[in-house]
């Protein structure tokens, strides 16, 4: 990891998680840089323990791309550990996500970053939260989706229709200060908003996947989905904030100027 004080100040970090994306990874981290030319940026893929040449596909991109980083992860652990990872690694103040299966399209990812970088951008913006529109997926998968997401937004009230939805945007700072769990990316939503922190939800695009097969099903994600439901809304309710923080300074003593 780069030590804090020598950390550059770049402007956006773009963290794609990947297992056995080796048919879709290098014609996306293409289409990012493409989408990302007028902004200062990195793309940093973590590859999570995956069996196929992922790694070596994005090594031939980073030969020729220099804003391309490699982590890898030697056990697979997870998108939510991928995407810390590369959280933790990233030079740039505000983080980009995007999935590595190529349905994300990257053309949405400066509409993502935009309020974070705009003149007099609000402050206690602490999510850009992409939702999909006209998705790309089977019948199964987009009702079982849109039953989850019912459930999840009665319990956590945050705002966000389409948790899953791998198209963020977010400061480094505020991802990093939040309590860290497994499948946190499905619920940033509340998370942001357990801390005080206001959350934007945008309307992005979707399309069918390159090639290789989805990491996950109805019946896996359901099932964690529900402890993980159930923890997070145990949190949510546990969680005060002070409204204001200032230091109050003893009789004689002045601050800093």
């Amino acid at each position: 990891m780069i030590p804090e004080a020598a950390r550059p100040t770049l402007m956006v970090s773009v963290v794609l998680p990947a297992k056995d994306e080796a048919g879709n990874i290098a014609a996306l981290l293409a289409e990012i840089s493409s989408a990302m030319t007028a902004i200062a940026h990195e793309i940093i893929v973590v590859d999570d323990g995956s069996t196929d040449a992922t790694a070596a596909a994005v090594l031939g991109v980073a030969a020729q791309n220099p804003t391309v980083r490699l982590l890898r992860h030697g056990t697979s652990c997870g998108q939510s550990a991928a995407i810390r990872s590369g959280v933790a690694a990233a030079r740039g103040r505000i983080i980009a996500t995007l999935d590595a299966d190529g349905q994300n399209p990257p053309a949405e990812l400066p509409h993502l970053v935009a309020p974070f970088l705009e003149p007099g951008a609000n402050p206690r913006l602490g999510l850009v939260q992409g939702q999909r529109l006209r998705r790309q997926d089977t019948l199964a998968k987009r009702l079982a989706s849109r039953a989850a997401n019912a459930i999840r937004g009665g319990l956590l009230r945050d705002g966000v229709r389409d948790s899953g939805c791998g198209l963020k945007a977010f400061p480094r700072d505020t991802y990093l200060a939040l309590a860290y769990f497994d499948h946190i990316h499905r619920f940033m939503g509340a998370m942001v908003k357990r801390e005080g922190y206001e959350v934007m939800v945008i309307d992005v695009s979707h399309r069918e996947r390159g090639s290789g097969q989805s990491k996950y099903n109805n019946f896996n994600r359901a099932m964690v989905g529900i402890v993980d439901l159930l923890g997070v809304a145990w949190l949510a309710r546990r969680r005060k904030l002070p409204g204001s923080v200032h230091e109050t300074l003893a009789a004689g003593v002045q601050g800093e100027p």
